[in-house]
């Protein structure tokens, strides 16, 4: 199973949406759709999809306004976006990567192209298939199946938040995460919280751990280092 990787198919067309959730399913991917770009905007930040798979012409707001507008949001700058546009708009296809798209899908696709073509995008940017529910980094290892934790051997209790925010920063050690991307990520965007939440998550780490560990980048946000 490809765990933890969640595609975002975005589409009007009801049959392009199961043709493309089924095969992407099949693969074992967290499949997630929509059928307008307003809808897609929201689960796009509700969800932090891994790669969204955004159609160019759809009605309200075509793909490439929806694509713009995904760019902004600080959470989202790194995912993964591939148009979807047919064979003779190659005028799409310049405005896509202008827009911020990463690469294009031609349709009609075969199932395994379409896989290939998607393990393609995701390897670029270095998401791989999670062969397991382990990390281990120093003296730390994160069960995230069973949501546990122990650091030199002694387990750990962490608080639904604090172990998501050390999943976060544990999943790419020496990335900077700014505030906005962690409130984001563990929090989620319709959820306000005080200016301190983050700075208390972080202390709290830093206390069930060992100080070392994460990183304040002033003026920036945090990371983890070991």
């Amino acid at each position: 199973m490809n765990d933890n990787i969640k595609i975002l198919v975005v589409d009007d067309e009801e049959d392009i949406l199961e043709f493309l959730s089924y095969n992407l399913r099949a693969e074992g991917y967290d499949v997630i759709v929509a059928d307008n770009g307003i809808l897609a905007i929201e689960l796009a930040k509700q969800e932090q999809p891994s790669l969204i798979i955004l159609d160019v012409q759809m009605p309200d707001m075509d793909g490439i306004t929806t694509c713009e507008k995904i760019r902004e949001i600080p959470s989202l700058k790194e995912t993964v976006v591939t148009f979807l546009t047919a064979r003779s708009e190659d005028y799409s296809q310049i405005a896509g990567f202008e827009a911020g798209a990463d690469d294009y899908i031609t349709k009609p696709i075969r199932p395994k192209v379409l896989v290939s073509r998607v393990k393609a995008l995701l390897k670029r940017r270095g998401i791989t298939k999670d062969t397991n529910a382990i990390i281990e980094l120093g003296d730390i290892v994160i069960d995230k199946e069973k949501h546990l934790t122990t650091y030199k051997g002694q387990e750990v209790i962490f608080a639904k938040k604090e172990f998501k925010l050390l999943k976060l920063l544990i999943s790419k050690p020496g990335k900077v995460y700014t505030r906005e991307e962690i409130l984001e990520k563990v929090w989620g965007s319709d959820i306000i919280i005080g200016d301190r939440t983050i700075d208390v998550h972080i202390r709290k780490l830093r206390e069930k751990l060992a100080d070392h560990y994460v990183k304040t980048v002033k003026g920036v946000g945090y990371k983890f280092e070991y």
